[in-house]
């Protein structure tokens, strides 16, 4: 089915078209919510139209007749607080208030595809292009400024959007354009501001979307109410490969409310009126399906020796020729094991997606990382043309790579179809969101190094084991995993990616002879994207195993990376750690122990080093994590407000994950369904949490969401070690696993 053609000419004859492209800096197009608060309102400001080249400042840039700036991004809104800081890249390079700026973002109607929101790059990426447009943007006002008042542009200056002459004259940004676009490309003429003068960018600028969020109003895709929607509800399959062999579907018709029971193959959906009558005709589903059911072949307890023997050919990312007589020949020499376990996302609430299926136009709100990759792959999903799916990027729960969100999407459509004209909201159960939600995978490690007799590392040989990191929506139906459980069911092969598995597996140390093999195993779990990728385990095994030699040659945690790098800003965090915790002077006990832990994330992005500090209970035997102190230098910083809870919220996640998280599961299925069989860290058992910044405003900006997660790891591994003399090599670093006789 093909959709409204798009070119530089009829844009806006196609929102026109549409019908459904009224939407302004409200999230929520049609939207009236029914949280706290008044409903919102959409916001007409800046006239809607497609963008059609990322090129043009227009893209990226626009500047409305009610005298408002408008930043757009095809980067979500995760939580991450990109909104606030690429509103203040753009304000400062146009000198607006940030006040008068708004942003819509990740929708396929309206802004540039940059494709997934991913890997850390949103200020990295968005945010360049932004200052780049807005810096353009300036630029071209005092062209039309200075023609206009016959002066030269180096006589102008700027005050939140006025333009003055040296002469007295002054004119608006918005009555200079007189109501018309900025429609020029972005030549590169332009020179974005010196930090010297920045005024908003630095600046802790408050966050809306945590105003909303504490005080209760409307802001998820959970929230979303349209006029006349309906609530639908899916039942999955027990486990991967089970196959649905019968069910009496009458009698989930006739209950209250429901409107409409689906059957495609496996697939299972009920629509309802109310969303509870979508709750109890599921369980109703639940109750009469039977599943023709394949047990899962490898159980969590075989895993590693599993996958290291089901293993084929390494990936040769790296190769020291001899680097093991070297490795023997040294004067202390060191190998260890290391494993990872499946983790999840555990989104607190449950993927959610509304959907509308019209003739010529299928609209998609959702919470996906990535609304052009979505929109590719419900077009294969449905035969249908790109330019006739819009998807529209709305928060959800936090997730910090790939949950149910893309999946919901996908299902929330199919059953739109099936009740066409009608907005269709699906939310996944908790049992659903954990059970089938792509997890993070099972990692292994096997490291061998050897240093000379002052401590200086020769060689260092890494062994990676990991399944894939992504298999995100990527065009191809199967993304989806119900698209895998239809009549006609599409076909799922695994995605590659092989960089992600291997992400921080070369340590950034001084080290002559370093060699890293990356061996890819097909798991028996479902598997993708989650917060830092295989950084997060590659980082720990490497900096636990670094702490081990460290160990082995009597030497002092800090100086001895200090010793072992050469990068000054490397050094710069670690030297602030020292200085910040007092680290020479720190108070050792029977009952405390510190460790260390430091990462360039990516070898490229931010730096950060972090001091854990845990106390243990030799009766109860048991620790406690008492506090994580982190720095960070992500060069020039947009908001330190939101650099720092960026760095906090992972250093706590990465916490929760080392010492609780581990996906359980059977011959029969996941059992990790709730929060009891899948706990996560309280609040209770949070620890104190510090964090310095390094500002380096002569330095671009670099990505920091996911900077934390792997140091983080390694130090309480390290900090258990220094308190217990106990090594835990695999994760999670539960109390049981000391061996207490050592105490």
């Amino acid at each position: 089915m093909k959709g409204p053609e798009i070119n530089n000419s009829s844009r806006r004859s196609f929102l026109k078209s549409t019908g459904h492209l009224i939407i302004g800096f409200s999230l929520y197009p049609f939207v009236s919510c029914e949280t706290k608060g008044t409903p919102l309102a959409p916001y007409n400001g800046t006239p809607l139209r497609q963008h059609i080249d990322n090129k043009l400042i227009d893209s990226w840039i626009r500047l409305d007749a009610e005298g408002y700036l408008t930043v757009l991004s095809g980067k979500q809104e995760l939580g991450q607080g990109i909104k606030t800081a690429l509103i203040q890249i753009a304000a400062e390079e146009l000198d607006i208030e940030p006040a008068r700026c708004r942003i819509i973002n990740a929708d396929t109607g309206q802004t540039v595809n940059e494709g997934f929101t991913a890997g850390s790059n949103s200020v990295e990426g968005s945010g360049k292009a932004i200052r780049n447009a807005a810096a353009e943007a300036r630029l071209y006002l005092f062209k039309l400024a200075a023609q206009k008042w016959n002066t030269s542009q180096e006589s102008l200056s700027v005050a939140n959007g006025i333009i003055k002459s040296k002469k007295g004259d002054e004119i608006s940004y918005w009555k200079l354009l007189e109501g018309k676009f900025i429609e020029e490309k972005i030549s590169g003429e332009a020179v974005p501001k010196n930090p010297s003068q920045h005024k908003y960018v630095g600046q802790p600028l408050k966050r809306d979307d945590i105003r909303k969020m504490v005080s209760g109003e409307s802001h998820f895709v959970h929230d979303l109410r349209m006029p006349g929607m309906v609530h639908a509800r899916i039942l999955f399959p027990p486990s991967y490969q089970d196959k649905l062999s019968s069910i009496d579907l009458s009698q989930v018709e006739s209950m209250p409310g429901v409107l409409k029971v689906i059957q495609n193959g496996s697939f299972l959906a009920v629509v309802a009126e109310r969303e509870y009558q979508a709750v109890q005709a599921r369980e109703k589903l639940k109750s009469l399906a039977v599943w023709n059911k394949t047990p899962i072949e490898t159980l969590p307890k075989q895993l590693f020796d599993t996958i290291k023997k089901t293993s084929g050919k390494p990936e040769e990312v790296k190769l020291s020729p001899g680097i093991a007589e070297v490795i023997a020949n040294t004067a202390i020499s060191h190998s260890a094991e290391y494993f990872k376990p499946y983790t999840m996302h555990a989104s607190m609430g449950p993927s959610c997606a509304v959907a509308l299926w019209e003739e010529n136009l299928l609209t998609v709100w959702t919470a996906t990382q990535g609304v052009y990759p979505v929109r590719a792959t419900l077009a294969d999903l449905f035969s249908r043309e790109e330019e006739s799916i819009r998807c529209i990027g709305v928060p959800g729960s936090g997730c910090y790579g790939q949950n149910g969100s893309d999946d919901v999407s996908g299902e929330a459509a199919l059953i739109a179809k099936e009740m066409p004209g009608v907005h269709v909201r699906l939310q996944w159960m908790r049992e659903d969101e954990n059970k089938w939600e792509p997890y993070g995978t099972a990692m292994g490690f096997q490291l061998s190094a050897g240093m000379d007799a002052d401590g200086k590392i020769l060689a260092w040989d890494t062994n990676v084991w990991s399944d894939s990191h992504s298999t995100r929506p990527n065009g191809r139906a199967a993304s989806f995993v119900s698209a895998r459980h239809l009549e006609k069911p599409f076909p799922f092969q695994k995605g590659g990616f092989s960089a992600g598995s291997y992400r921080n597996g070369i340590p950034e140390y001084t080290i002559a002879a370093k060699q890293l093999h990356l061996y890819t195993f097909s798991g028996p779990l479902r598997t993708s994207s989650l917060r830092g990728l295989g950084a997060y385990g590659n980082t720990f095994a490497l900096e636990s195993f670094l702490d081990e030699l460290i160990h082995k040659s009597g030497n002092d945690p800090i100086d001895f990376r200090l010793g072992n790098l050469e990068d000054p800003r490397a050094k710069a965090v670690l030297e602030k750690l020292a200085e910040k915790t007092n680290w020479k002077s720190r108070q050792k006990t029977e009952t405390n122990g510190f460790g260390i832990a430091y990462s360039r994330y990516k070898n490229s992005t931010s730096y950060f080093a972090v001091l854990a500090e845990v106390e243990i209970d030799k009766a109860a035997k048991s620790y406690r994590l008492k506090k994580l102190t982190g720095v960070i230098d992500s060069g020039l910083i947009i908001n330190p407000d939101g650099l720092r809870n960026q760095t906090e919220g992972g250093m706590i996640q990465s916490a929760s994950w080392s010492m609780l998280e581990e996906v359980q599961f059977d011959r029969e299925e996941i059992t990790s369904t709730d929060w009891t069989s899948y706990p996560i860290l309280r609040t209770m058992e949070t620890p104190e949490v510090e964090v310095h910044l390094i500002d380096r405003p002569d330095t671009p900006p670099m990505g920091a969401g996911e900077a934390a997660m792997g140091p983080v790891s390694a130090a309480i591994a390290n900090a258990i070690f220094d308190a217990t003399g106990s090594r835990i090599r695999d994760l999670p670093l539960k109390a049981e696993k000391v061996d207490w006789k050592k105490v």
